[in-house]
């Protein structure tokens, strides 16, 4: 009788003890974890923390349930991106709403795209360019960019520049980065080969404002640029369908005072 008594006893003290034993992590956690709103003042801090930047010195930041809004203004679009990344990168910040104006300047798109064809034109000039045939629109202030590039480095190159430029209020990212493809870099050399190697082509070498564009995709050619005449434009085609392995080739190049078709550089 009594050693059942001590069993019961041993039973309810070890119950006893679980019990706190189990309760105390629970306690410890709880001390631990900082409130809802103590967490959204952290990330609020955390925010405008990213933000402690010159270029962000009129933008704004608000955090509510892990909803970032930025808002305000900055001289450059490329600001603008900025901006939403630092946010984007605090803790517990899930979506950022960005509501930021481009100040800067207000430049008339006929002048924005020229200045900005330009210098598309002479990027990356000695990395491979002839390889890209990035085209480029602009409709109030905003720079709707597409076509083809070789390298993904040459798709950031080209969104860079533009996105720095002053007068440029928004960038729309359309270009498409070419599938990497052995046969299709034997291919573009091959065409590339063809076509400069050509007396009648090979002045389009010279200078890269004048460069004959050579875009190859899966076996598919296209050609972009201006040309000084009918003649250069056909020869050029004829040169690049010449190329064993080639399936297709489109011959977007411009002849020079003629209507444009294409607005790839």
């Amino acid at each position: 009788m009594k050693g059942n008594l001590n069993k019961t006893r041993n039973a309810i003290f070890a119950f006893a003890l679980a019990g706190v034993l189990l309760s105390l992590p629970q306690i410890t956690l709880a001390a631990g974890r900082p409130s809802g709103d103590a967490a959204q003042a952290q990330e609020q801090s955390d925010a405008t923390n990213r933000l402690n930047k010159k270029q962000f010195k009129d933008v704004k930041v608000s955090v509510d349930n892990g909803i970032a809004t930025i808002t305000g203004t900055v001289d450059l679009f490329q600001y603008k991106a900025d901006a939403e990344k630092a946010v984007h990168k605090v803790k517990g910040v899930e979506a950022v709403r960005n509501q930021i104006t481009v100040a800067g300047p207000s430049v008339p798109d006929s002048e924005l795209k020229a200045k900005l064809l330009e210098k598309l034109t002479y990027d990356r000039v000695g990395y491979g360019n002839v390889f890209d045939s990035i085209s480029l629109d602009v409709e109030n202030g905003v720079v709707t960019l597409g076509g083809h590039a070789r390298l993904p480095v040459d798709e950031s190159s080209a969104v860079s520049l533009v996105s720095y430029y002053p007068g440029v209020k928004e960038v729309v990212n359309n270009i498409e980065v070419d599938p990497a493809s052995f046969m299709d870099d034997q291919t573009r050399m091959a065409v590339a080969r063809a076509v400069y190697g050509n007396s009648m082509l090979n002045k389009y070498a010279i200078d890269p404002a004048k460069t004959i564009r050579i875009s190859v995709q899966n076996g598919h050619v296209e050609l972009y640029g201006v040309v000084d005449n009918q003649t250069d434009k056909n020869v050029a085609f004829m040169q690049a369908n010449s190329v064993p392995g080639v399936f297709s080739v489109k011959n977007y190049l411009q002849v020079a005072n003629q209507a444009s078709e294409t607005k790839a550089p």
